[in-house]
């Protein structure tokens, strides 16, 4: 019975809680056409505090999207254009001699900031990559002899475009795992095309005002934190995890010749904390397997491996994965 009076009160205080999430998805759709998936995708990774990489070719309002949440919650706001000649320093900080104080300053850099973008991040090297990756793991960046702890609420969205690949250097598989999501965003229909024209040429400029401010982030990730996950969703999450790595156990076994490796640990922990984040979306204080189907394909498509023969034949990990999710039984 405790049980059931916990879930009220997780209930009652998420929907006491996530009030502003109707305000930014408002105020989000005032600025950007569509993209509604993008839109959610977003606020489930700054409500489960976690990084979001997304794929997708150029002008589908992707810097938008992350720009306009910034100035509605009222945040610092950076955007890092990766290119092959950029180097940490350039990301993180340094250490610059005042002359006029006759002794060494830290300059921070633009990772200093609530909401980083980190565009078309695969044109960076590995050096410049990891430490953005470094900062994103453990919110600290070290100038010098000097360590600073990064601002909260700290979300980095990286994207990547899919066509262009020459010239770039592929995120390495350990790096890739320590996204939360990476969501592939597709075109507008032809509905919503014609909204973009309409509102880009019409030179209406639309006000960003701020609706809420970043504590009030910081205290939902906290509600988040305690929304109810069963042994029963923890064993299916499990479930679909170890189904990755050893599909025969699950009867999949045509999937064993397709996978080269399965999803990390850290595949596990981001379903149920992405499923949180869901779960808080839609005012519930308890996960459902719904909520874990819901997030699977951002959570796990980056996380496993498909050898040569899928490559050779155009399967992807989407597909694995709706594979893996109509196989596996849902509790």
């Amino acid at each position: 019975m405790s049980d059931t009076v916990n879930i009220r009160e997780l209930n009652a205080l998420v929907a006491s809680k996530s009030d502003f999430i109707n305000l930014i998805t408002h105020g989000m759709d005032q600025t950007i056409v569509g993209q509604k998936h993008l839109v959610e995708s977003l606020i489930i990774a700054l409500l489960a505090d976690g990084h979001i990489l997304l794929e997708g070719v150029p002008g589908l309002a992707k810097t938008l999207a992350i720009k306009t949440l910034a100035q509605l919650i009222d945040a610092r706001y950076s955007r890092i254009q990766f290119t092959p000649d950029l180097l940490p320093a350039d990301v993180v900080g340094t250490m610059v001699y005042s002359v006029k104080r006759e002794t060494f300053e830290v300059k921070k850099g633009p990772v200093f900031a609530n909401f980083v973008l980190a565009d078309e991040i695969n044109r960076a090297p590995a050096k410049v990559q990891s430490a953005l990756l470094e900062a994103m793991q453990e919110r600290q960046v070290t100038i010098g002899d000097n360590t600073f702890g990064l601002d909260e609420p700290f979300l980095v969205m990286a994207t990547q475009n899919p066509i262009e690949q020459e010239g770039t250097y592929p995120l390495p598989e350990a790096q890739v795992d320590r996204f939360l999501m990476k969501v592939v965003i597709g075109y507008p229909s032809k509905d919503e095309e014609k909204v973009i024209i309409r509102q880009n040429i019409s030179n209406e400029k639309r006000r960003v005002e701020a609706l809420l401010k970043p504590q009030e982030i910081i205290e939902a990730q906290k509600v988040v934190e305690q929304i109810y996950v069963d042994e029963k969703i923890e064993r299916y999450i499990v479930d679909l995890v170890f189904a990755t790595r050893f599909p025969a156990d699950y009867g999949l076994n045509d999937l064993t010749s397709i996978i080269a490796f399965g999803a990390s640990p850290r595949a596990s922990i981001s379903l149920a904390r992405a499923a949180r984040a869901y779960a808080f979306l839609h005012q519930r204080g308890f996960v459902i397997p719904e909520d874990v189907i819901a997030v699977a394909h951002d959570v796990l498509r980056h996380r496993i491996g498909v050898t040569y023969e899928a490559e050779a034949n155009n399967i992807s990990t989407d597909e694995i994965i709706t594979e893996i999710l109509d196989k596996v039984q849902v509790p």
